[in-house]
């Protein structure tokens, strides 16, 4: 039998749940049904692959309240808020199901007389994904589902953090009659998840993390040189999204929603704000509004409806956060939420109070890597030339957001910058009919939209003659 974990919860250093580990032979068995199981699955018809997925959602959603208090237990967010992880989780799955059909059909080119010509789409295969705690069900389904619709069989790997989740996953499948082998799970430890990224039987990975993670998958990976085998990866890595508030925004409205893009989920977000820029004309309007967004946060057990910030997910995530931002502040940085009203935050928990920090720069790390905390950083900008400047100085390129009334001066910022996703007023969002991609150290490869099903599948070009003379 394999090892045992237990899942501690932030909130109080209770044990939520303990759960095996898998064993070498539970392993080899997972990924010889998910072979056999995939040469089946990958022809059956795509409107049976829907149903399934259809089947799969109404299960979560069923027991969302169960999904929610398993999601504030474990990684510590607001119950107020944990149920609208179920209702994302559908509208991705949903939207695409709804496209499925149509983004996996033969493409047809131009009609050539005496001719049949078509790429077919065709599964690759066994797909394992591995995903983070911090999104346990959004992350997860933005590479099941494209996976399993366009033919895959998959193997999920879940956080150590959030293993709930993908136990909630295999119920909600097996309620729907995904057949035997198809959609699977595996607890493992990081030695053994290596093992498994090296083994032949996976032929595509999925994973969200960081990009210490990434590396480490990459490096697994790796280990098939030599075989003469290569296999695709889809990498969603870390962020260090800016916001840019343009001397003409409508500063009430960006300070809302500039800090909740900051601070929900206790900043715990790849797409979160990490770094705010804003005009020089209005920065000490905008921080005054800022800093009234920030003190309205109820800093609390997250099992009260009254908070709107939990803790951060383990203590040993606090003890960075806090870390990276005394050295800004021991740096010159200047912190604007004092201590007094936040009786939850204290050194030895991972309770931590939001923080604002001006008289910040590029010297330090609050502004150059992922905090993942609810910390931010604001710095005041000549103009939107200096913006985009600041904006681009960076390892990552995630998401980024503009906030102005003004579309053409959006479009014309958002081409200058190097990132996956713009946004204008509005921010740490995702729209499952959008690619959701990164460059630089965010990683590479697209999850949803029509695009998500690209990497999912290979094309295999038809050639047929169908007339011969002579």
């Amino acid at each position: 039998m394999g090892h045992q974990f237990d899942v501690i919860s932030p909130i109080d250093g209770s044990i939520v749940v303990s759960i095996r580990e898998a064993s070498p032979a539970q392993i080899e068995s997972t990924l010889n049904k998910a072979q056999v199981a995939f040469s089946t699955w990958q022809r059956t018809p795509i409107a049976e692959r829907i149903e399934i997925v259809e089947g799969f959602v109404t299960h979560l959603e069923g027991i969302q309240d169960e999904i929610a208090q398993t999601i504030t237990m474990c990684m510590g967010r607001p119950s107020r808020w944990a149920a609208g992880e179920v209702i994302g989780t559908a509208d991705r799955a949903r939207h695409m199901a709804s496209i499925a059909e149509d983004c996996l059909r033969d493409l047809q080119p131009k009609p050539t007389p005496g001719f049949d010509r078509f790429i077919r789409r065709e599964a690759l295969g066994v797909v394992l994904v591995l995903s983070p705690w911090n999104y346990p069900y959004l992350t997860a389904v933005n590479a099941v589902v494209p996976a399993l619709l366009a033919g895959n069989a998959v193997v999920l790997k879940h956080s150590d953090q959030t293993p709930l989740a993908a136990e909630h996953f295999r119920a909600a499948f097996k309620a729907a009659g995904i057949p035997d082998g198809v959609f699977q799970i595996l607890h493992m430890n990081h030695d053994a998840t290596a093992r498994v990224l090296a083994d032949d039987r996976i032929d595509h990975v999925a994973f969200t993390g960081s990009v210490a993670g990434g590396m480490a998958v990459n490096r697994a990976l790796s280990g098939r040189q030599g075989r003469k085998r290569f296999i695709g990866s889809g990498m969603e890595l870390g962020g260090n999204d800016p916001a840019y508030v343009r001397a003409d925004a409508n500063i009430a409205h960006a300070a809302a929603n500039v800090i909740e893009g900051a601070l929900f989920n206790s900043g715990q977000s790849c797409c979160g704000v990490e770094r705010i820029y804003v005009d020089q004309a209005i920065a000490d309007e905008f921080i005054g509004a800022a800093i009234a967004e920030a003190n309205a946060y109820v800093l609390d057990d997250p099992r009260h409806t009254t908070t709107t910030l939990g803790p951060v997910v383990r203590q040993r995530n606090a003890d960075g956060i806090r870390a990276q931002v005394a050295a800004a502040i021991s740096a010159g940085a200047v912190p604007l939420i004092g201590a007094e009203n936040w009786l939850m935050d204290q050194p030895d928990t991972p309770y931590i109070r939001p923080q604002l920090l001006t008289k910040v720069d590029h010297s330090m790390d609050i502004m150059t890597e992922e905090t993942f905390g609810p910390c931010v950083g604001i710095m005041a900008v000549r103009d939107d030339a200096h913006a985009v400047e600041l904006m681009n100085d960076s390892a990552y390129g995630l998401t980024a957001s503009i906030w102005t009334p003004n579309k053409d001066a959006a479009l014309r910022i958002g081409t200058q910058l190097q990132t996956g996703t713009v946004f204008l007023n509005r921010c740490d969002y995702l729209d499952p009919a959008l690619a959701w991609t990164g460059v630089k150290n965010s990683g590479r490869g697209v999850t949803l939209s029509r695009l998500g099903f690209d990497h999912l599948t290979r094309p295999k070009s038809f050639h047929f003659r169908t007339e011969i003379n002579g």
